[in-house]
């Protein structure tokens, strides 16, 4: 084995870090990210800066390894190059759709990789291409810019539309958009282009217009998404009872579309809700093109609470993968953080299925903490890449797709996934609120503790 004696001490005593690195080294190849930006960029080129520099400085700052972009520089400034301000002027100049390339290379790149190693990963529907889609809204930045130091008001660096595979789990489209207060309907037009047949697209309400739903069905594929209120349908029958599912009773009709003359018919799906939801609805109404015989009222119904997926990546890449760097106000700059955090995502994604087909899937599924994976990560990243230099991990481009695949395997048998266990927290009690004398605001703990002490001790002399 080509392993020099400190890799594989790293090897044993962090796995985990190893396994990143090593997908890292296979999948963010500085040459190919090159091509990809010359490729891709309509308005921007190459000088002195690379792209692939740009994706390994904001790799380190998004897995925690670094604090910022101006603390991986100092740490890089000797091989990059550039001045700082340079740096930041090729973030804040990076278009949009070079963020979205980037996002769509990595995850086919990493799909391989599961392809490679063997393993199926189970449909939520057998015969589709399940994918979820969801809004995003990048966090308020700080007034840095010119232009917002006069305005007290939060300014929004971007939005986007993410588009999570619910089978591999990862995100394998994203579309960015500068504009913080466009409405994310205006990016369906972008969306439809990528609708394939054989397609499943799950969504919530503010996808629900008639230009997307006919524009998905037109393509051969299918759609479940909830009802928009303002949406207009006609009924062809009444709400007949389906049964019984999990938060509610189900009921069924039969219902058309139309929009610039094409007429769909579909299924309008009816969840009576046991519990309100936190905006107080009592109902939620589901539309849907798939076939009976393929998936029921019940199905369906249970198809589309999987939304939460989508729901936990943006809380996952928010919290743990920090996409949202505050000092970053460009939009352009704020929008390729985001892209490298579902980058980010994405790897642990393909890790989580590796250990699953090691471990098995009643282990790792929905068991593993993303902090606790990414804690790791930034704990060891440093000192090992400081131990193990650029050399090192060139070797596995030496070696097949196949070769990488087990040796991905091999280490993932050395995971200890109880140090990875997510920690869920018991709902808590309210207590009510201890008295509070506004003539003595303060007391001291130490008299207190002694106080309890004392207390104690004479409890036991009786």
């Amino acid at each position: 084995m080509w392993l020099s004696p400190i890799f594989e001490r790293f090897v044993e005593k962090s796995p985990i870090t190893v396994i990143i690195r090593a997908m890292m080294e296979v999948v963010l190849v500085d040459d190919q990210l090159d091509d990809l930006f010359n490729a891709t960029a309509e308005t921007g080129y190459t000088r002195e800066l690379l792209f692939s520099t740009l994706v390994k400085m904001m790799t380190e700052v998004v897995c925690s390894a670094s604090q910022s972009i101006g603390s991986v520089y100092k740490e890089m400034a000797s091989t990059i190059g550039v001045s700082k301000t340079a740096v930041y002027d090729k973030l804040n100049r990076l278009e949009p759709v070079v963020s979205q390339a980037l996002v769509r290379d990595t995850a086919a790149k990493l799909k391989v990789i599961i392809e490679t190693v063997g393993i199926s990963t189970p449909s939520l529907l057998p015969g589709y291409k399940v994918k979820i889609l969801d809004g995003n809204a990048l966090g308020a930045t700080e007034h840095r810019l010119a232009v917002l130091r006069s305005n007290g008001s939060g300014p929004l660096p971007g939005k986007s539309i993410a588009v999570l595979s619910a089978d591999l789990g990862m995100v394998t489209d994203v579309f960015p958009c500068e504009d913080g207060h466009a409405q994310e309907r205006s990016l369906l037009p972008d969306v439809l282009e990528t609708v394939e047949a054989g397609d499943l697209w799950i969504g919530d309400r503010n996808f629900c217009t008639q230009e997307f739903l006919i524009g998905i069905a037109n393509k051969q594929a299918s759609f479940i998404i909830r009802q928009h209120q303002n949406l207009p349908w006609f009924a062809t029958n009444e709400l007949i009872y389906q049964g019984q599912s999990e938060g509610g009773e189900v009921f069924s009709q039969d219902v058309t579309l139309e929009y610039s003359g094409t007429k769909l018919n579909c299924r309008r799906i009816v969840i009576k809700l046991e519990k309100p939801t936190r905006d107080g609805e009592t109902e939620i109404a589901i539309l849907t093109n798939l076939p009976v015989s393929h998936a029921d009222s019940i199905l369906i119904s249970q198809l589309y609470r999987k939304r939460w997926r989508v729901e936990t990546l943006f809380q996952v890449v928010t919290q743990t993968f920090h996409c949202e760097i505050k000092t970053l106000g460009y939009p352009r700059a704020a929008l390729f953080s985001f892209c490298m955090a579902l980058v980010a995502y994405n790897f642990f994604a393909c890790l989580h299925i590796i250990l699953s087909s090691v471990h098995g899937a009643d282990k790792v599924e929905g068991k593993l903490s993303y902090y606790y994976l990414s804690a790791s990560l930034s704990g060891t990243y440093k000192g090992m890449m400081i131990a193990l230099p650029n050399q090192e991990w060139e070797k596995l481009g030496e070696i097949s797709l196949t070769q990488f695949s087990q040796l991905l395997q091999d280490w993932a048998r050395l995971v200890n996934l109880s140090a990875f266990t997510s920690s869920p927290r018991k709902p808590k009690k309210k207590k009510p609120k201890p008295p509070y004398d506004p003539k003595h605001p303060h007391v001291s703990t130490a008299r207190l503790l002694e106080e309890k002490k004392s207390k104690s001790t004479s409890r036991k002399s009786k």
